[in-house]
């Protein structure tokens, strides 16, 4: 019992007390720390797995000004309930191109992460307008007013809108943190991001060239996601949404069992 007492010193002694908090910290930090320098990766690459074409970029900047993911996440959790309701658990490499990633727990609204390909555009423009005429019991609020603004036709900066003269620099930044970029889609930024809002356009093979056979990827998604001309900022969200989740292919996905 004299030496469990000994704790006592410790407590009476500031300065001896943060003396050894220091060492107690610093050997947790260090257990903690020093194995992340003997990882090649700390993210399994799975095939598929691309940079967001600059509309479904441009989409998901929407998305975050919007503040949807204050309601909804892009998580599913390795639990039985989560896959049988969303489908299979997410997987880190999900969100390696993500700034900031989407993942979260708080559900008012339904996790997001395989909504790709669920609904149909249609559906989406009308939920987006009016939740409650989809979803009775839905709290979100109307975002009809997406459909009215444009983005190609060269509006202001100051609008907070992302239209087509602005996602270049979006990319080139995105690029800065790792988002695997090429100058040519750089260059290329603008008629791509009006490419796929226009399944007529002569620019159609170019960015499934880009984006989908340069990573192994599904095709891209190339629409108009509203049905109404010109490209809008509904259907950059549209076009987001209708890609998050459809990039893996897991009929085919093997985990890899050393990690």
């Amino acid at each position: 019992m004299g030496i469990l007492n000994k704790h006592a010193i410790l407590e009476k002694n500031v300065t001896l007390l943060a003396v050894f908090a220091f060492l107690v910290v610093t050997i947790g930090g260090l257990v903690q720390i020093v194995p992340l320098f003997y990882l090649e990766n700390t993210i399994e690459d799975v095939e598929g797995m691309r940079p967001y074409t600059p509309l479904e970029l441009a989409g998901k900047e929407i998305y975050l000004r919007e503040g949807c993911y204050n309601c909804h996440s892009q998580m599913i959790r390795p639990m039985r309930d989560e896959v049988e309701r969303y489908g299979h658990y997410s997987l880190a490499v999900e969100s390696k191109y993500d700034h900031p990633f989407q993942w979260g727990s708080k559900r008012t609204g339904p996790d997001l992460a395989r909504l790709g390909g669920r609904y149909s555009d249609e559906w989406h423009v009308d939920h987006l307008t009016d939740p409650q005429s989809v979803v009775p019991e839905s709290v979100m609020p109307k975002y009809g007013f997406l459909s009215d603004r444009m983005l190609d036709d060269g509006v202001s900066l100051a609008s907070g809108m992302i239209h087509a003269e602005a996602i270049g620099d979006i990319m080139a930044t995105n690029a800065m943190v790792g988002v695997p970029y090429t100058e040519e889609m750089l260059e290329s930024s603008r008629a791509d991001f009006l490419a796929q809002g226009d399944p007529d356009s002569a620019g159609y093979d170019d960015l499934q060239a880009r984006y989908s056979e340069g990573f192994g990827s599904p095709e891209i998604n190339i629409r108009n996601f509203d049905g109404e001309p010109g490209v809008s900022e509904m259907d950059a969200l549209i076009a987001y949404l209708q890609m998050l989740g459809t990039l893996v292919d897991f009929s085919t996905f093997t985990p890899d069992a050393s990690r």
